[in-house]
């Protein structure tokens, strides 16, 4: 999908902000792109939309070299989100989210379809929010609604910087939950910059881990807690790697298959829950064993020696 090839950029004051970078994007994953401020993740994501082009070395789309493109029917091809959100506060939620597919010419009920479907799918209900003003939102749902306007054309590609980067803890984490349940709903590749390890583990399918203007390791969050590539990587990671693997790991795969009824009578996981999550319940309770459960039946149990001992765990397919 997205294929970066000895990619460098030098800006005019003589700043290289990333050499020779080497990757590819596989369709319908999400790539997030984590480091320290000035690393060059920002950068190679704007190389995709054409807000900057290469020095050196091709960033291909699709097998086309974006330098080849028109970049403004690519930028309304992409979609993209950024910290700031950038809503316009003189026009309705609805004419936000309907900014991109009014300037690619769509008619006026394709649009109003389109907004009424994606403000419903970001737990904005149209009859309520299509009317309001950026101003009358919470930062959450203003966040929610500069995602809607980046699906609004239904993009091949969504860019993503710094999303929930300025928004309270709690919100944060409300927000990355709910986009992981839409993104299982959407076709849609997407790059994501973080500056948070704990995020980049908890949205990416891969990360890229930059330091200076180098990418020095491109792996699945799996692989990178197991074998960080060296003591950036594992400085970066920090002392909690064994916490985060539970947050990286699906109950789904390290849970024991069962039907047994006689499993303890407590509230059950689902096997898509994390095994940090199942952790956290068994501790609270006084069994050694949780039910895992789907769609009201009892499909399995997992242990605290299963949940400790990840040997082999999927955060989720791809």
């Amino acid at each position: 999908m997205i294929e970066f090839d000895n990619v460098t950029k030098v800006y005019s004051d003589g700043t290289v902000a990333i050499e020779d970078i080497n990757f590819e994007v596989e369709e319908g994953t999400t790539t997030v792109l984590v480091g320290p401020s000035g690393c060059g993740k920002t950068t190679t994501m704007k190389l995709v939309n054409r807000l900057i082009d290469p020095t050196e070395g091709t960033v291909y789309f699709d097998g086309t070299d974006i330098t080849e493109m028109d970049e403004i029917e690519l930028r309304r091809d992409i979609g993209y989100v950024i910290q700031e959100i950038g809503l316009f506060d003189h026009m309705t939620v609805a004419e936000n989210v309907g900014t991109v597919p009014n300037l690619k010419g769509w008619d006026d009920d394709r649009i109003r379809e389109r907004v009424h479907e994606l403000l419903d799918l970001m737990d904005l209900p149209a009859e309520e929010y299509a009317n309001q003003h950026p101003t009358e939102l919470s930062g959450g749902q203003r966040q929610r609604v500069g995602v809607a306007r980046a699906l609004a054309a239904d993009p091949d590609v969504m860019l993503m910087d710094e999303p929930f980067g300025a928004l309270d803890p709690i919100t944060r984490e409300e927000l990355q939950d709910e986009f992981l349940d839409i993104q299982s709903e959407l076709d849609v590749t997407i790059l994501f910059v973080t500056h948070d390890m704990e995020e980049a583990l908890k949205m990416g399918d891969r990360i890229a881990i930059f330091d200076v203007g180098e990418l020095v390791q491109y792996d699945t969050p799996q692989n990178i807690l197991e074998t960080p590539k060296n003591d950036f990587v594992r400085d970066f990671i920090g002392q909690d790697r064994e916490l985060m693997k539970l947050q990286v790991t699906l109950v789904e795969n390290v849970m024991r298959e069962t039907d047994d009824t006689s499993v303890p009578d407590v509230e059950p996981v689902s096997p898509s829950d994390t095994a940090h999550i199942a952790l956290s319940r068994l501790l609270e309770t006084n069994d050694d064993r949780l039910p895992v459960a789907k769609n009201g039946r009892v499909v399995g149990v997992v242990e605290e020696s299963d949940l400790q001992g990840t040997s082999d765990p999927t955060r989720r397919s791809v």
